[in-house]
């Protein structure tokens, strides 16, 4: 009889393997844009579910036919703005050259500390220095109470702006303040990379952390046998399968297409509500095929550095299933 093999998985792409600083992820680098608006945004994970579309792609052998395709919900209520940062740079890069902030919401307080006065005053100081500063970008808020997750503290987080500086400053000037909704900043067929924090599993062994296969029952010492032939292949070596944190990761996947952009939620609920999230309550958009994270979690979405070749038209929905979820 065949022996079944499993070749051992987990790619030495990503060390070390440890669990995220905080559950939601950070950006670090914002893609170039001529366009002077927000480079980003962010949402809440609803769930799954499945929809029916026409597929529109000129050069698909499918062409004018139904398709099954996965999506992803994703919650996004508007995003706050509650600072402007100001960025000059140096031999060792980026660094913070000030700040200038508005009044914001007092959920911001349970997040972060923030000043007890507004520093509107010393805006047009910066605004004399412009051309000192390499970059500004925005220091904005997400606003959980739209939602129906039962969750009053926000998340807080930078946000990257298109543009030369002057229309960075200018943007950023415009919006302190006020709110950005998501189809501000993209829009329906457009590419998206996410970057989220994996659904946490705790502490594995290495068969189920990296797929090692278990010896056979009659062999001796050990069920396991990842390998090991001296002090520099041991515990210390990061190339050998051992026991440790599995999940709770910050990943990002490129190239997702964002299928609908809408504010109807009655489109999308379904029966009974989302599995460990309920109905969703403010602006939403489907994501085409699964994301990581568990439910409730921010997921942060930035337009595409590497982009299919070809354009990308919003496909035409002809059914959204809204069965339950929980089996009611």
């Amino acid at each position: 009889m065949a022996r079944t093999r499993n070749p051992r998985h987990g790619t030495l792409q990503f060390w070390p393997r440890k669990r995220a600083r905080r559950p939601y992820a950070r950006i670090r680098h914002f893609p170039a844009s001529k366009e002077a608006k927000a480079q980003g945004f962010a949402g809440y994970k609803a769930g799954m579910t499945h929809i029916i579309v026409v597929d529109n792609r000129p050069n698909s052998m499918t062409k004018g036919e139904e398709l099954f395709l996965p999506v992803t919900i994703i919650e996004c209520p508007a995003l706050k703005i509650a600072a402007m940062r100001f960025y000059k740079q140096n031999t060792n890069g980026l660094f913070v050259s000030g700040e200038v902030w508005t009044k914001t919401d007092k959920e911001l307080k349970r997040k972060s500390y923030i000043p007890k006065k507004e520093h509107m005053d010393k805006l047009a100081e910066f605004e004399s220095k412009a051309d000192d500063y390499a970059d500004i970008r925005l220091l904005v808020y997400t606003q959980p109470k739209l939602t129906g997750i039962g969750k009053k503290k926000p998340e807080f987080f930078e946000l990257g702006i298109g543009g030369s500086v002057e229309d960075k400053l200018k943007y950023a000037k415009e919006k302190l303040g006020r709110e950005i909704k998501i189809n501000d900043v993209f829009k329906e067929g457009e590419q998206v990379d996410i970057f989220a924090v994996s659904k946490g599993k705790g502490f594995q062994g290495p068969v189920k952390r990296f797929g090692i296969s278990l010896k056979q029952h009659k062999t001796e010492k050990g069920i396991r046998g990842v390998g090991n032939v001296g002090s520099w292949t041991g515990p210390r070596s990061w190339t050998v399968a051992h026991a440790g944190q599995m999940g709770y990761h910050s990943r990002m996947e490129r190239n997702k297409s964002i299928i609908k952009i809408n504010d109807n939620p009655s489109e999308i609920n379904p029966k009974g509500g989302f599995l460990h999230y309920g109905f969703v309550k403010s602006q939403y958009l489907l994501i085409k095929g699964s994301l990581p994270g568990s439910m409730k979690r921010l997921i942060r979405f930035v337009p595409a550095t590497r982009k299919h070749r070809h354009a990308i038209v919003a496909p035409s929905i002809e059914y959204v299933s809204l069965e339950s979820k929980q089996s009611i």
